[in-house]
């Protein structure tokens, strides 16, 4: 989107002049993030939560890359150049803590960042190549999470790329094939922990890539907001340097206290105790579980116990685990509703809440052991998830009768502040007081 008010970029001194007829760098930062790039002026604090994902992955490329400095992809010693790293290394300890649990740090940002998106309706046009970029990243981070899972090589991080990759023979006719191409051969070793190893160093530079375009794309149209209502002028907006830059800046020190204080008091809170056993093939784990950000897919993965229409159980999980995933990329036509925010949708705001219960209770399932209950939870609870997004989302988006909207986005902050809309201070000749 093309804002004629936005301040243009000029070089301040020689030297910068020389630079931008050259390499026009410091014009595109401007522009991207900086006073030359207007955003709307009432975005709260879960718009902190891109710039918090960005940080987190700064923090895994550059933690990663010391890591591999020192990580041997060796079946014989992987799980001993772990110890190693973790007592030899001067700042071992630290850079793989860090590493761990800045994983777990990155998804609790995405998780939110995307519930904030389902909330707010980000997906709606003329948005919705941003919310298929933010898809892809996700699948790409659960790509990256999961052969990084596998390097430790303990007991969980074998069981895990044994069953998990295990799944992929249900696929019929192919499915050993690619099991035996991903593994690079019948069972995880050597070859496995190669493969994984070079991907998972190299997925993560590929999700930066990602992450530039689903930046460019959101140029295009802007931000959304919390009002879901398109800005209408300058009097709606704000440059996001310095009122956002100094907003994401509190955000950024709130994250890195939190991270600081699982990293120095809970390092291994989020972690299972068996992947600090070394691997071993003959020894199965009595309960066998991914890292917890995959809980409530490999719920959905767990639930379905019975063949259907002659499909194996098996078959049927797997096409269900990706498909809760896969399902996000077509909520922009699944939700015809021409009003983005759930603040002004009472009844889709009702079921966002359903939804954001439905599936805690499925990561809840999914990191229990498959007893007949938790079996019979995550059935009810998968069974909902799908329900949700392909028929309880098309009938609100056709049947619900929304609230009424602001006229503009300035007009909603100020009745929220308690002012008089901008018509009315118009017509009575007085200024629209400032934010």
């Amino acid at each position: 989107m093309s804002f004629p008010w936005a301040k243009h970029y000029e070089p301040k001194s020689g030297f910068t002049k020389w630079i931008d007829e050259r390499l026009p760098l410091p014009r595109l930062v401007y522009g991207a993030v900086g006073a030359g790039y207007p955003v709307p002026r009432n975005l709260n604090y879960f718009w902190n939560f891109g710039v918090l994902a960005g940080a987190a992955l700064a923090i895994q490329i550059v933690t990663g890359i010391v890591l591999a400095m020192h990580y041997a992809a060796n079946g014989g010693v992987a799980f001993d150049s772990v110890e190693h790293i973790m007592r030899d290394v001067n700042g071992g300890w630290f850079l793989r803590y860090a590493h761990a649990n800045g994983a777990s740090m990155f998804f609790v940002v995405v998780y939110i960042h995307i519930f904030r998106g389902l909330f707010y309706g980000s997906y709606k046009a003329p948005r919705e190549m941003i919310w298929l970029l933010g898809v892809t990243i996700f699948l790409l981070m659960m790509a990256t999470a999961f052969m990084g899972y596998v390097l430790p090589w303990g007991q969980m991080s074998f069981w895990g790329a044994q069953v998990i990759t295990g799944f992929f023979s249900a696929i019929p006719v192919v499915g050993d094939t690619i099991r035996i191409w991903l593994l690079g051969g019948y069972a995880p070793d050597d070859a496995a922990l190669n493969r994984f190893f070079s991907l998972h160093y190299l997925l993560p530079f590929v999700i930066a890539g990602v992450i530039i375009l689903h930046i460019w794309a959101l140029h295009i149209p802007g931000s959304n907001n919390p009002t879901g209502v398109d800005v209408k002028g300058e009097q709606d907006t704000v440059p996001f340097h310095p009122y956002y830059t100094a907003k994401d800046g509190f955000g950024l020190g709130v994250f890195l206290f939190i991270f600081a204080a699982l990293l120095f008091f809970a390092p291994n809170s989020l972690g299972h105790p068996d992947n600090y056993i070394p691997a071993n093939a003959l020894q199965t784990p009595a309960h066998i579980v991914p890292e917890w950000y995959f809980w409530p897919f490999y719920a959905i993965l767990r639930a379905f116990t019975v063949d259907f229409i002659g499909i194996p159980a098996k078959l049927l999980g797997v096409l269900a685990m990706f498909g809760s995933i896969l399902l996000l990329f077509f909520l922009p036509w699944l939700d015809s509703s021409p009003v983005r925010s759930a603040n002004y949708r009472p009844l889709y705001r009702i079921f966002f809440w359903v939804l954001v219960a439905d599936v805690l209770v499925l990561g809840w399932c999914g990191g229990s052991p498959a007893t007949p209950l938790y079996v019979i939870i995550s059935q009810i609870s998968a069974a909902y998830y799908f329900a949700h997004f392909l028929i309880i989302i098309p009938i609100i988006s056709r049947a619900e009768r929304p609230t009424p909207l602001p006229n503009s986005i300035t007009e909603a902050v100020l009745a929220k502040k308690g002012g008089t809309s901008p018509a009315h201070t118009a017509l009575s000749g007085s200024a629209v007081p400032a934010e």
